[in-house]
């Protein structure tokens, strides 16, 4: 129950996915592989790939293989010597985020017009449109157009936490808000031709994901404590996310986990209030919500702080079942939770975190109730 006069607490009460249809994980990974002409590269990305703890990933794009084990895509935007344009893309974004947004949201709640809802916010970091997702999706499920409507847009795999963030402040500032939040990434739009292996290994992990949340002040659920960003310094190179003439261009680079888990490492040795573990340790948190950034983000996460190889199983699972799915990854692992729940557990302190662009970590703390 809430103290008179004291904010409200935002609490996820429930959470919605979707996946696109096609499974092109295998597909991909042979399209990938016939961009490299070198023998060395290829023995190297192949030996490389299958280290990525990633069973299946998921895409609008139709992956299609041919007899002599090329392989083409359903919309020809993976044409070899002329993939598409960055406005080809777009369009194919315009067409099905939408959808899967949608899917993503009538799985949260096949009528979500009766929700009361009162702000719409919407993180995507894979496409532009006018007029916006949040303008689409409130025509097309009916809710009520007066409400308050925020993008948060190309901020890249910590979105999520913003997103929460925002609705985190919208309940505590107006408890009786009822906050739709909307992860949706086409990741796959944004393939490159390159024979740069460090670069199709960075694409070899992005998938196609949408979550839809509901938070709101009702005690049920995940309950959102404090926020807090942190910036690792002379980072701001290693995650960039670049529009190019072809597409959105990443670079992830190689120093990446490393940096991840010596600043971990730091943020462990603390015991003060300013660090990201807010003064506590790792064993005061029962559950850990780290997005499925890769199997070697995930790695520098346990590495850092120290955590039993059992704490990143949600997020484990995420990856190998679905991929990175940008913004949405978070939410994937958060819903993952809100199932696994049981009657008589009780409340469990939780901690989550995401990185990205900066290079940045995103993160807040939790209660699974």
């Amino acid at each position: 129950m809430r103290i008179s006069g004291a904010p409200a607490t935002a609490h996820i009460n429930a959470i919605g996915t979707a996946l696109p249809p096609h499974d092109v994980h295998s597909a991909f990974d042979g399209l990938i592989g016939h961009m490299l002409s070198g023998r060395r590269e290829r023995a190297v990305y192949q030996r490389m790939a299958k280290r990525s703890a990633i069973e299946s990933r998921y895409s609008f794009v139709e992956a299609i293989a041919a007899e002599d084990g090329a392989v083409s895509d359903s919309e020809g935007i993976y044409t070899r010597g002329s993939f598409a344009s960055t406005a080809r893309r777009m369009e194919l974004y315009e067409r099905w985020a939408p959808e899967l947004a949608l899917q993503a949201i009538a799985e949260l709640d096949d009528d979500i017009a009766t929700q009361g809802i009162t702000h719409v916010v919407v993180a995507s970091c894979t496409g532009f449109m006018a007029p916006g997702l949040d303008q689409v999706l409130i025509r097309r499920t009916g809710i009520d157009p007066s409400a308050e409507r925020t993008l948060v847009g190309f901020m890249g795999c910590y979105a999520a936490v913003n997103a929460l963030r925002l609705a985190h402040h919208l309940v505590r500032s107006t408890p009786e808000a009822r906050v739709l939040v909307v992860n949706v990434e086409l990741c796959t739009l944004h393939l490159q031709e390159t024979e740069e292996v460090d670069k199709l290994l960075a694409m070899l992990l992005f998938s196609d994901g949408a979550t839809a949340a509901l938070v709101t002040a009702e005690p049920t659920g995940i309950a959102l404590s404090d926020f807090r960003a942190v910036a690792i310094p002379g980072s701001d190179e290693l995650i960039t996310w670049r529009i190019g003439d072809q597409g959105f261009a990443m670079h992830l680079d190689g120093q990446v986990p490393i940096r991840i888990a010596e600043a971990l490492a730091i943020e462990r040795s603390r015991n003060d209030q300013d660090g990201i573990l807010r003064g506590q340790s790792p064993e005061d948190y029962d559950l850990w919500a780290v997005h499925a950034g890769g199997r070697s983000i995930l790695d520098a996460v346990e590495r850092g702080l120290e955590l039993p190889p059992e704490a990143l199983l949600p997020s484990r699972t995420v990856l190998r079942e679905c991929g990175n799915m940008s913004s949405a990854t978070l939410m994937f692992v958060l819903a993952r939770m809100l199932a696994a729940r049981k009657e008589g557990d009780g409340e469990r302190p939780g901690f989550g975190m995401a990185f990205g662009p900066g290079l940045a970590a995103e993160t807040f703390r939790f209660s699974l109730l």
